[in-house]
C-alpha cells in the first residue's frame, strides 16, 4: 500500500452555494487547484488546513 496521507485540507463553498472538500500532497497541487476554480469560490469562505503545521504555530495562529 502507498503513501496516501494528504498534507492540505480543502473546505470551500462556491458561489452557487456548493460544497467542495478535497485534499493535496503539495503545495503546488494547491495553488492549482485554487487558480483553476477561483472563478468558482467565495474565497472568504476557502478553509485550509496544513496536516503537518507544528501545533504550537496551530496554537498561536491568527487565522480561525
Amino acid at each position: 500500500m502507498g503513501n496516501t496521507s494528504c498534507r492540505y485540507v480543502i473546505s470551500a463553498v462556491g458561489k452557487g452555494g456548493e460544497t467542495y472538500f478535497t485534499h493535496f500532497q503539495n503545495h503546488k497541487e494547491l495553488k492549482k487547484w485554487i487558480s483553476d476554480n477561483q472563478e468558482k469560490l467565495l474565497l472568504n469562505e476557502l478553509k485550509i488546513v496544513d496536516k503537518k503545521k507544528n501545533p504550537l504555530l496551530k496554537l498561536f495562529s491568527l487565522k480561525k
